[in-house]
C-alpha cells in the first residue's frame, strides 16, 4: 500500500469517494484545480486501485502581532473502502496528512469526526478541546441550486 498526494488525474477516484457520479467528475476536477492551494487530497493505492482518500484543508487566520502567517488545518473526508478497512490504511492517510501539517507549520489541525471514529483520532494524537465550539443554523442551508432545505435525518440532532 502506498499513500501519496493526489492530483487532478485522481479526480474520478476522489469523486467516487464523495458520491459524485461520472457526470460530475469534470466539475469536481475543476473544483480541485481551483482549490489546489487550500484543499490537499491524499490517496492510498493498493494493487493499482485507490482504496482510501483523505483531505487536508489549509486555512489562514487573521494576522496577530508580529505573526502574519497563522495557518491551521482541518482533516476532511477520510474514507477507506469497506473491504480494505482494519488494514492500517486510514492510519497511513492520517499520518501523511499530519506530516504535511508539520511541514507547513500549521498551528493546529482539527477534525469533525463521526462517533465511530473518535477513538481512531484519539489514537493519532487528537484531543478533545473545550474551547472549540460549533454553531449550526436552526434551518439547514440548502446546497447551491436547491430550493428546499434538506430534511434532517435521524443521525443529525435538531
Amino acid at each position: 500500500m502506498r499513500v501519496r498526494r493526489a492530483g487532478v488525474a485522481d479526480a474520478p477516484a476522489l469523486a467516487e469517494f464523495q458520491d459524485i457520479d461520472s457526470a460530475g467528475v469534470t466539475a469536481f476536477a475543476h473544483w480541485m484545480t481551483s482549490h489546489a492551494e487550500s484543499h490537499l487530497p491524499y490517496v492510498a493505492d493498493l494493487d493499482g486501485r485507490t482504496v482510501g482518500a483523505a483531505w487536508l484543508l489549509i486555512a489562514e487566520r487573521v494576522p496577530r502581532g508580529h505573526v502574519s502567517a497563522r495557518r491551521h488545518g482541518d482533516i476532511q473526508s477520510v474514507m477507506v473502502r469497506e473491504q480494505f478497512r482494519a488494514r492500517g490504511i486510514g492510519s497511513a492517510l492520517i499520518t501523511a496528512l499530519l506530516a504535511e501539517a508539520r511541514a507547513r507549520r500549521l498551528t493546529h489541525v482539527t477534525v469533525h469526526s463521526g462517533r465511530r471514529a473518535v477513538a481512531f483520532y484519539l489514537r493519532h494524537g487528537f484531543t478533545h478541546h473545550n474551547q472549540l465550539l460549533l454553531w449550526e443554523p436552526s434551518s439547514p442551508v440548502p446546497p447551491e441550486g436547491d430550493s428546499e432545505p434538506p430534511a434532517r435525518g435521524p443521525s443529525r440532532p435538531a
